[in-house]
């Protein structure tokens, strides 16, 4: 199995999403312990915002392309070189402003390549990463999951559009909500996500 886990967080040591991720992480190594884990950190190793050079850069004559141009249109590759290989990907993404990590989203940017990861056909857009399992750690100040504060949500909701885009339907999540509000609501909200990891072990081993 190769595993892709991703870190978006700009907490450093402080961020919850990195503490779950790697949770989930060395969750599924101590049951799969041959299992390739490659890991990209959005935060340590930023990607530039895609522009129209990156664009332009696929379709122009190499010594047309400026060197940094070509080397970030290379890092891009090994972005979704990476995401091809993975059979499950791991996302750390924490709620900023109701919303993704802009670094994250220059991810999804480098990800969402027609011809790889989707198509258009004449029935309308095909996604061509099914297969792939995502186990998403979301994590967030308040509560948005359900209530009024729900049409906020452009966080989970956005991810799961994008990768069903991509054809991928197993997606898994872990949830700590309500961070924000207290010490003991931050408390309990780390302690249910940490359960759920748990959880996902338990019924994996009885099964």
């Amino acid at each position: 199995m190769n595993i892709l886990h991703v870190d978006s967080g700009i907490l450093g040591d402080h961020s919850v999403s990195r503490r779950l991720t790697a949770a989930v992480a060395a969750q599924i190594k101590a049951e799969q312990p041959a299992a390739t884990i490659t890991y990209r950190d959005l935060v340590a190793n930023p990607l530039p915002h895609l522009s129209g050079a990156h664009l332009m850069a696929a379709n122009a004559k190499p010594e047309e392309v400026h060197a940094r141009i070509a080397a970030e249109v290379a890092e891009s590759k090994v972005v979704l070189d990476e995401f091809l290989a993975a059979d499950t990907i791991i996302l750390g993404v924490p709620m900023y402003n109701f919303s993704l990590p802009s670094q994250l989203k220059a991810w999804i940017d480098r990800v969402a390549v027609a011809g790889k990861t989707f198509r258009y056909t004449a029935e309308g857009p095909e996604g061509l990463a099914r297969g792939k399992k995502v186990i998403i750690v979301s994590t967030r100040g308040g509560h948005y999951s359900a209530g009024p504060a729900a049409a906020m949500d452009h966080q989970e909701s956005y991810l799961k559009v994008v990768l069903g885009f991509f054809g991928i339907t197993d997606i898994e999540l872990v949830r700590a909500e309500g961070l924000n509000l207290s010490p003991d609501s931050k408390i309990e909200a780390i302690s249910e996500a940490e359960r759920t990891i748990s959880d996902r072990g338990a019924l994996k081993r009885a099964s």
